[in-house]
């Protein structure tokens, strides 16, 4: 099996995608009640910074800022999968691997991370963050998407 290696930084700012195993699912926005109260619980056991989030049927995108004195952010990333799925039956057909972890074959089992070098490339990520909808077809201006800390952003950040 291949290790990959992480890039753990205490009190980073990470670039994250996280996605559905099916493409074409529209679970995370038909059930984003489900999705909101898992990532809330998770932050306050876990504490965190959301500086942009976009949830899109299929995957999210967000950028956190872990407290300085913690690096583990794939901790919460598991946390909040788990508990979302939690509610959901397993997938038919998961290999052995995934049955022995107790997996529920909803979510693809690793996630994208880049480290946040700077402020530009902060906003860089945001605007990709808050532009995906609109990339996606899922509505025709960013302001349109309701999944999505755009206006948090706009009012707090710029």
């Amino acid at each position: 099996m291949a290790r990959y290696r992480r890039n753990f930084i205490a009190g980073g700012t990470f670039f994250f995608t996280v996605k559905l195993a099916d493409s074409k699912s529209r679970l995370l926005v038909e059930h984003i009640g489900l999705l909101q109260a898992a990532y809330m619980d998770v932050q306050k056991q876990y504490p965190f910074e959301t500086v942009a989030v976009c949830v899109l049927p299929n995957h999210i995108h967000a950028i956190w800022m872990l407290p300085p004195d913690d690096a583990d952010y794939s901790l919460r990333w598991r946390l909040i999968k788990t508990k979302f799925s939690a509610h959901f039956p397993h997938a038919e057909n998961l290999s052995a691997s995934k049955q022995r972890r107790n997996e529920r074959g909803i979510w693809q089992q690793r996630f994208y991370k880049h480290i946040v070098r700077d402020e530009t490339d902060l906003q860089r990520c945001a605007d990709y963050i808050h532009f995906n909808p609109v990339k996606h077809g899922l509505c025709d201006n960013v302001r349109d998407w309701a999944f999505s800390s755009f206006h948090r952003y706009v009012r707090d950040v710029l």
